[in-house]
C-alpha cells in the first residue's frame, strides 16, 4: 500500500467517477474506493457518504473484503454475523446492504476495495460483481499509472541533480581555482552559469610571464555541452602555451585561430571570441597595458574618477572561423585606482525588466552609477545586476577584474 503512495493523497476525478459507476452499475445510493491501511480504512472516492473520509480498520467492512481476494457480498447487515458490528451498520446511516470487489497488485497484494452500499437489503448479480471487479481492476490500472509517474519524476530529478552535478565539476575543471596574486594588483572573477545541468564555454584566466610581466585572457566558445567543453580546454592551454612561445597579444590570438583550424578541420567549424592582454608594472605604481581581440566586446575601464571608458579593439574578427582573421589591439594605463573589467556576452545580451538587452550602454551606465573600491567590488556588483536581471540572463557570463590600488596619501610635512 505505502509503495504507490495513495495515502493521504486528495480525491481526484477518476476515483471519483469510478465509485458513481459502481454505484449506477449495481443501483445503489452509495458506493466508494478504499484502501486499507495498519489501523484504518481510508476512503479515496466516496459517493453518496458525505462527509465520511476514514473509519477504523477493525470496524470496518472492507478490512474483511479484502481477506479472500475474492469479491464480499453481504446481502443483509443485520442477519449477517461478519457485520453485526460494523458502525455503518449501527450508526446513523444504517448500512444494510454491503459488495465489494478487492483492488489487486500483479503481485498479489490486496490494497482496498472497489464497494457499493444501500440501506436496504438486497442481492447482486453475478454480472455486476464481475463490473465491480473490473472496476477495481481500472483503479489499480490507475494506481500503476500514478506509481509510474512519481517513479519517473523521481528518476528524472536524480538525472537531473547528477547532471546539474557532473555540468558543476567538470564547469571548475576548465576554470582556474583560484587567480594568483600579482603584486601591486587586485584580481577577482566570477562565472555565472545561466543553466544549472549544461556546461558553459566561457573562460578566462591570469598568470605570470617569465620576464615579470602577467597575461591574462577571457573568451567564450560556440556552443554548450561537452563539445563546448572539450573547445573550452584546448582553446585555455593554447592561450598559455602561445603567450610563452609568443606573448606579442595579436600574435596570441593568431597561433589560436590557427590550432581550431588544424583541430577541427573537415569537421563543423568551432570559434571563439577572446580579448588577451598584457601587463606591465612601471615604477611610478602604474600598469602598461595591451590589448588584443577577436571578435570580443569590448572591455572596460572603471577610471579612478568614476569615468566608464570603453577599450575597443575595433576590427578583431572571430577566432577559428575566417580564412585570414585580422586581429587588432590597443594600449592605455591602469594608474592608482583604476580598474579593468572583462566581460562576455551573456552579461550585455541579457534582457532588462523593460524587455530590452542590457548592451554595453546599459553596463557602462550601471557602472557609472556607483563607485567602486576594487577588482573585488566589482565583480560583486556585476554578480547583483545578473541576479537582478534574473530569467532575462539566457546566456553564461564570465567575468575578470582587474584593480591598481590607490597610492597611500602623501605624509603631512612637519611645519616649524
Amino acid at each position: 500500500m505505502h509503495r504507490y503512495q495513495i495515502l493521504g493523497t486528495p480525491s481526484d476525478g477518476p476515483f471519483d467517477k469510478v465509485a458513481a459507476l459502481a454505484a449506477q452499475i449495481v443501483r445503489t445510493p452509495a458506493a466508494a474506493v478504499t484502501i486499507v491501511d495498519s489501523d484504518r480504512v481510508w476512503f479515496k472516492a466516496a459517493y453518496g457518504l458525505n462527509g465520511t473520509t476514514e473509519t477504523d480498520r477493525t470496524l470496518g467492512l472492507c478490512a474483511s473484503a479484502i481477506l479472500d481476494g475474492v469479491p464480499y457480498v453481504v446481502t443483509d447487515t443485520y442477519t449477517d454475523r461478519r457485520t453485526a458490528a460494523v458502525p455503518l451498520v449501527l450508526g446513523e446511516r444504517r448500512m444494510r446492504f454491503y459488495a465489494a470487489a478487492p483492488i489487486t497488485t500483479a503481485d498479489g497484494y490486496h490494497l482496498g476495495t472497489v464497494n457499493v452500499l444501500d440501506t436496504q437489503p438486497r442481492q447482486v448479480t453475478a454480472e455486476q460483481l464481475a463490473a465491480l471487479q473490473n472496476l477495481a481492476a481500472l483503479v489499480m490500472d490507475q494506481l500503476e499509472m500514478r506509481l509510474s509517474a512519481i517513479r519517473t519524476v523521481a528518476a528524472e530529478r536524480q538525472m537531473r541533480t547528477a547532471a546539474e552535478r557532473l555540468a558543476r565539476t567538470l564547469q571548475r575543471t576548465l576554470l582556474p581555482p583560484v587567480l594568483p596574486q600579482v603584486p601591486g594588483l587586485k584580481a577577482a572573477a566570477a562565472y555565472h552559469a545561466a543553466s544549472a545541468d549544461e556546461v558553459g564555454g566561457d573562460f578566462y584566466d591570469l598568470f605570470p610571464l617569465d620576464d615579470g610581466r602577467w597575461a591574462f585572457f577571457l573568451g567564450d566558445v560556440c556552443g554548450k555541452g561537452a563539445g563546448a567543453a572539450a573547445l573550452t580546454s584546448l582553446t585555455r592551454y593554447t592561450l598559455r602555451a602561445a603567450a610563452i612561445y609568443n606573448p606579442d597579444p595579436c600574435a596570441v590570438l593568431a597561433n589560436l585561430d590557427s590550432v581550431l583550424k588544424g583541430e577541427y578541420q573537415g569537421s563543423d567549424p568551432r570559434y571563439c571570441t577572446a580579448i588577451f592582454g598584457i601587463l606591465q608594472p612601471t615604477d611610478d605604481g602604474c600598469f602598461t597595458l595591451t590589448l588584443a581581440g577577436g571578435g570580443h566586446p569590448p572591455a572596460l575601464a572603471v577610471r579612478a574618477d568614476g569615468t566608464i571608458e570603453p577599450l575597443p579593439v575595433t576590427g578583431g574578427q572571430l577566432i577559428g572561423l575566417l580564412p585570414t582573421p585580422r586581429f587588432t589591439q590597443i594600449c592605455t594605463r591602469l594608474a592608482p585606482g583604476d580598474a579593468l573589467l572583462l566581460y562576455t556576452d551573456g552579461l550585455t545580451e541579457a534582457r532588462t525588466p523593460g524587455g530590452s538587452m542590457l548592451q554595453e550602454e546599459g553596463l557602462a551606465a550601471y557602472l557609472a552609477a556607483d563607485t567602486w573600491a576594487d577588482a573585488e567590488s566589482l565583480v560583486e556588483g556585476i554578480r547583483s545586476l545578473l541576479d537582478h536581471l534574473g530569467t532575462g540572463v539566457h546566456d553564461d557570463t564570465a567575468l575578470l577584474a582587474l584593480s591598481v590600488p590607490d597610492l597611500p596619501p602623501a605624509p603631512e610635512q612637519e611645519t616649524r
